[in-house]
């Protein structure tokens, strides 16, 4: 959520042109196939998430177990450091989380995009380059949102993207869009404002005081400096798992 994060509502009308003309310049296009959104089936990367009901344009806030549950959420990734370091972290603690991941950021580091995947984490979709979307058409959304996935499984050939968050949580258009190309919106419910970090033992208390039953914790590995974060997640997870807690997905649907 940092301030540098320019818009690519160029590329976008870009690519949404391109989608258009395609067919009828006679070209295969790949991307094109994708703006088929209904019904996905089993043998596309969205299949397994249709098998459990369609995906809808409510926006998820809450994990899919009751109880003390709660669900790691980190946006703005990949990073070369603070990803890696989460990675071993989860790692560690047998803890699988969601990463919500920047386009742009995918195409430089597809090494860790691939080793989220290989160990079990959940991906999502964050757009291509952390624009605000709230004002985009569907079109450029769609657009936006299709590059992003092409990204991801450029890394990660298919690859299962189960949701989007759209960034600064400004939602627009998104919702919609992304439930047609077999994404669930994934919200949160606690953000700790680690993307102006207060320092570890501040995060710590935010997160253990913030914590509820069935919270989706928004926390950031990418966009800055995430250090008192990995610290931060390093400490809490042992001591949510002695209270009690244990550690879940967000749901799958709205």
């Amino acid at each position: 959520m940092t301030a540098t994060r320019g818009r690519s509502r160029t590329r976008g009308r870009l690519l949404t042109a391109l989608l258009t003309l395609g067919p009828a310049l006679g070209a295969a296009t790949p991307a094109h196939a994708l703006l088929r959104p209904s019904s996905p089936s089993p043998s596309t990367p969205e299949g397994p998430l249709a098998s459990n009901g369609p995906t809808t344009p409510d926006i998820v806030d809450s994990t899919r177990r009751g109880g003390r549950a709660v669900a790691l959420t980190f946006d703005d990734g990949p990073d070369p450091r603070a990803t890696s370091q989460l990675l071993d972290v989860l790692s560690e603690h047998h803890v699988k989380a969601v990463f919500c991941l920047w386009g742009d950021h995918v195409r430089q580091h597809p090494g860790i995009v691939r080793r989220i995947a290989a160990d079990g984490h959940t991906l999502c979709n964050h757009a291509m380059s952390h624009d605000d979307m709230s004002t985009w058409s569907a079109e450029e959304v769609r657009a936006d949102l299709l590059e992003t996935n092409a990204a991801i499984r450029e890394a990660v050939p298919h690859a299962r993207v189960p949701y989007f968050r759209a960034p600064y949580g400004a939602w627009g258009r998104t919702p919609g869009t992304a439930a047609g190309l077999g994404m669930q919106p994934l919200g949160w419910s606690l953000a700790v404002e680690d993307w102006e970090p207060p320092g570890t033992d501040e995060l710590v208390r935010r997160l253990e005081e913030g914590v509820a039953p069935g919270s989706v914790v928004l926390l950031h590995d990418g966009g800055g400096d995430r250090g008192q974060t990995v610290a931060a997640v390093a400490r809490l997870i042992p001591a949510l798992k002695s209270d009690g807690w244990h550690f879940t997905r967000p749901a799958r649907r709205g």
